[in-house]
């Protein structure tokens, strides 16, 4: 077996950079071609696969034959990989077919392996598999996940090089040279405009301009949103008001443009109306929360199960509180009128999807209060505009046949579900992309959209892995260019397609993932459901009902269901399956065949890699030693899926932290959040390998596990990762035997070696504190008991002696206050901004690590750089260590604010290190003819 270099090492730092950058780029992402959850980097996907495929220099003793050499080799192949990952050489194919080469080097005269992910998702990684020049084969049991997987990459390979067929091209576009998806972008470009168009002919009369009030000119002007509130009957009886229900009253809060809707109550019929106002008098309190209501025409309180109850009855209707305009210099915030009131209202659908919502309430909040189907979180208005689009995405499918009939494609009649290239597949493809621009325009055109206050525009209502209840919503006018508009969206489309240069074939198959991988000797990579962190079947349900109006008789297999298959989904949803026992018996056996028939057909020269980012922490208190202080954190998702693995007959055989998500994304410390996915490699476990009793795996432990934390910490995985990184290699040990034997006979538990992990990993931060100066450990401890509160002087004088240091000298060191026999620590803001270590005589790392944390946030990176080079890089790395050992206790204690200051702190570490670097760098003066 030849290891792979996944299996040795990785440029962490380099894949971590562009996989965070590229959360940030919009523009041109093929990831920004339809809405998917939990979709992985296209970089981290990329180095992935190249390190998977391409041989670690360790296996070539013959070509490699000393360390120093086998070194060399692999810092060539990591600069290469520094290369492929950067967003500007993604479609580089000089940068490209450099990493070919590698590939086809490693696996020689068997040739290129092809790349199976049976849980394609959102398409990331088999789109990375065809960037490398590898077949690729994707398959979902979601019908959603299966269509973006084809518009990614069956549908642009298909057409590459094709030029565009629209008949009114210019000379500079007839005398082309098209490239990749090229042609087909232009052609999403051209009959969108026609799509949004041929729309506003037929329903724009229901988005009328509004008239400005004298202060902004008095003209006309287009409306981009009206914002609206959700109202129901005051139970006071004395009052009966339709009162608002509203989670914020204010329309902007940019510095100089402030606005706010001002209710106004006729107290004479309890009628609430709105007024816009633009002082400097802040907006009203909200009116609606997670305890209750408020009227604000009486004051009563109102429980939220009456909320419910009339919803469900329904009786909640709307009342519009502001019309938001487009003015010469920016969003102007317009007083309702009861005309566009009534415009909107004077909508009539002629169809709507009224296939039921599902009944999830951890993820699906809208049924609570009576939206209950798709139809009832659109407006009458929205639904209008959405079903026109569905019904123009069929007409203009028959355009693009003609057009491409006249254009001289082949005209074989082959529909695109049949393998067909010619015209009839071609229009097939068009209107695939012109059902997402619906998708987009729905997924921002509907009633669960809030106003994003601090930009002037729409939010979009997937705001996290969930369908939400929203109060004040805003429909945006689907005609303007605003976010969420359909302009918008064929543009984002279009521009997402056109980078893809792809020439090898993808294949894109709706299949469970058992099934996927059964027949084919492949190497499989994939990102598998996290337990029952995410429904993507009831989530996904949204855009199927639209897909289905427009693209069912084009892909008839796919949609041949009323919603999205749900029964065989591989997630632990309690609600589905009848309880949470049954919902985890269901994941687990799942998984496990899944994992095992991946065993099976997986191509036996190349490593299975399984990406995850599931964190659901439960507090264990069952360990093995019943005076045990320090609960341990147990992973469910972890547990089952690592029980999968081994029990399939995996050994893992490297484990890697990649930053995946957007930084500063931690909300708090129990919340199912992660900012990295780590990737496991796999191997079938050897038929030979040795039994170990539990004294041996945790001898193995202690003796191999430290030195991969430190590898970790090296690679500057984030505190709130760290936990659930650590997992990784302590499985690598366990896995490695064929069992591990309990003093019983019975074999250790994966839940057990967890447990056993946990108390290792919680060891080894210990260790560090151990090395750390003697004011740091007394800090440490009160911490841990204390907080930032205050103690007894008595028991701080007992803990100083224990840590062999004092009261007195820890407060002439600067980190704690005492005073009338009490003692506490300082807090962050009462360290002095101008603090110089140079200067300190007595140094402790623990303020250290304070002073950068209070750099940090008030001065940004550059700050706590120039501190950095102050402390030097052995203090500040000790500071950096102690992040995570306090970060390990905030966690425990369920301290939120607090662990993120220390998350932040590790996350910004690299920004930190590259500022430091060009502060140290002084420039040379040449001396003078005397100096």
């Amino acid at each position: 077996m030849r290891k792979k270099l996944i299996e040795v090492a990785l440029p962490l730092e380099a894949i971590n950079k562009e996989s965070v950058r590229e959360n940030y780029i919009y523009k041109g992402n093929p990831s920004a071609v339809h809405k998917w959850w939990a979709q992985r980097p296209l970089a981290a996907c990329r180095a992935v696969l190249f390190a998977q495929l391409v041989d670690d220099p360790s296996s070539h003793p013959e070509l490699f034959p000393t360390e120093k050499a086998q070194e060399e080799e692999r810092n060539r192949l990591f600069r290469l990989i520094e290369e492929i990952v950067k967003w500007e050489n993604m479609n580089r194919e000089e940068v490209l077919e450099r990493a070919r080469d590698e590939i086809l080097k490693s696996a020689g005269t068997n040739g290129l392996p092809s790349i199976t992910d049976p849980f394609a998702g959102g398409g990331s990684i088999p789109l990375e598999a065809l960037r490398l020049g590898l077949e690729a084969y994707a398959s979902d049991l979601n019908p959603v996940a299966v269509l973006i997987n084809k518009a990614l990459i069956e549908i642009p390979p298909r057409f590459s090089g094709q030029a565009s067929v629209h008949p009114q091209q210019s000379k500079t576009l007839l005398s082309k040279t098209w490239q990749g998806a090229a042609g087909l972008a232009e052609d999403i470009r051209f009959y969108g405009r026609l799509l949004c168009e041929e729309a506003e002919k037929r329903v724009g009369y229901l988005y009328p301009k509004v008239n400005l009030p004298k202060g902004y000119g008095g003209s006309e002007a287009t409306v981009i949103a009206w914002l609206w509130a959700r109202t129901v009957k005051c139970p006071n009886p004395a009052c009966g008001a339709q009162m608002p229900l509203v989670r914020s009253f204010a329309l902007s809060t940019r510095k100089g443009k402030q606005a706010y809707a001002s209710p106004v109550i006729d107290k004479a019929t309890s009628l609430v109306s709105f007024e816009v106002k633009t002082d400097k008098n802040p907006p009203p309190a909200a009116t609606v929360g997670r305890r209750g209501a408020r009227c604000v025409a009486c004051g009563a309180s109102v429980p939220l199960d009456y909320v419910r109850a009339e919803g469900k009855s329904g009786r909640m209707g709307t009342r519009l509180m502001a019309i938001v305009a487009e003015g010469q210099n920016g969003r102007l915030y317009v007083s309702p009128t009861p005309e566009h009131e009534e415009c909107a209202k004077s909508a009539h659908p002629e169809w709507a999807p009224d296939a039921a919502m599902a009944e999830n309430p951890r993820h699906m909040t809208p049924p609570l209060y009576g939206m209950n189907t798709f139809a009832k979180v659109f407006t009458s208005r929205q639904l209008v505009a959405m079903g026109t689009f569905c019904e123009l995405v069929r007409q203009l499918q028959g355009r693009v046949l003609r057009d491409a009939i006249d254009a001289g494609l082949r005209d074989d009649e082959i529909p695109l579900r049949d393998g067909g290239k010619g015209c009839a597949a071609y229009a097939d493809a068009v209107a695939t992309y012109l059902a997402f621009i619906c998708d987009k325009v729905a997924a921002y055109g509907c009633s669960l959209v809030p106003w994003y206050t601090k930009e002037d525009r729409p939010s979009w209502m997937f705001g996290r892995q969930a369908i939400s209840m929203t109060w004040d919503f805003a429909e945006i006018n689907p005609f303007t260019s605003i976010g969420g508009s359909a302009a918008k969206s064929v543009s984002i489309i279009a521009d997402s397609i056109e980078p893809l240069l792809q020439k090898v074939s993808g294949f894109a198959s709706q299949a469970d993932a058992a099934s996927a991988v059964a027949s084919r000797c492949s190497v499989i990579s994939t990102d598998p459901p996290y337990f029952d962190n995410v429904p993507y079947a009831d989530l996904s349900d949204f855009f199927y009902v639209w897909l289905r109006r427009s693209l069912g008789p084009i892909y008839p297999e796919l949609f041949s269901t009323l919603l999205v298959p749900k029964q065989e989904e591989l997630v632990a949803d309690a609600y589905r399956h009848g309880g949470k026992g049954k919902a985890e018996e269901h994941f687990v056996a799942g998984i496990r065949k899944a994992f095992t028939l991946m065993r099976q057909a997986g191509h036996p020269d190349y490593p299975l890699t399984v990406y995850y980012a599931f964190k659901q922490s439960e507090i264990d208190s069952d360990g093995d030693d019943e005076n045990e202080e320090i609960p341990f954190l147990i992973s469910t998702g972890w547990e089952t899926m690592l029980d999968g693995l081994i029990e399939a007959g995996f050994t893992i055989t490297g484990t890697w932290p990649l930053r995946t998500e957007r930084t500063g994304r931690l909300r708090d410390t129990g919340s199912n959040a992660l900012a990295s996915s780590i990737v496991l490699a796999c191997r079938s476990r050897s038929e030979s390998a040795p039994l170990a009793t539990r004294r041996e795996f945790i001898a193995a432990l202690k003796r191999e596990l430290p030195d991969a934390l430190k590898k970790l910490q090296h690679g500057n995985i984030a505190p709130v990762d760290f936990a659930q990184a650590s997992i990784g290699p302590g499985m690598a040990i366990f896995s490695r035997y064929a069992k591990v034997l309990e003093a019983d006979g019975n074999p250790m538990s994966v839940r057990t070696a967890l447990q056993i992990i946990n108390q290792e990993l919680d060891a080894y931060l210990a260790a560090q504190e151990g090395e750390m100066d003697r004011d740091t450990r007394f800090c440490l401890a009160w911490f841990e008991q204390y907080g930032m509160n205050e103690g007894l002087f008595g028991e701080a004088d007992v803990l100083a002696r224990a840590k062999n240091t004092a009261v007195q000298g820890l407060v002439e060191a600067g980190v704690i206050h005492s005073r009338a026999g009490k003692v506490r620590l300082l807090r962050r803001e009462e360290y002095p901004g101008d603090w110089n270590p140079l200067t300190d005589a007595r140094v402790v790392v623990w303020e250290c690590a304070q002073h950068l944390i209070q750099r940090l946030n008030t001065g940004g990176e550059e700050a706590a750089a120039r501190l950095v080079n102050q402390l030097g890089g052995g203090r500040s790395e000790e500071a950096r260590a102690l992040a995570y050992r306090l970060y390990s206790i905030c966690e425990r204690k369920k301290w939120a604010d607090e662990a993120l200051a220390y998350n932040t702190l590790v996350v910004s570490w690299p920004a930190i290190q590259d500022k430091a670097a060009q502060l140290s760098v002084v420039p040379s003066v040449q001396a003078g003819l005397f100096e």
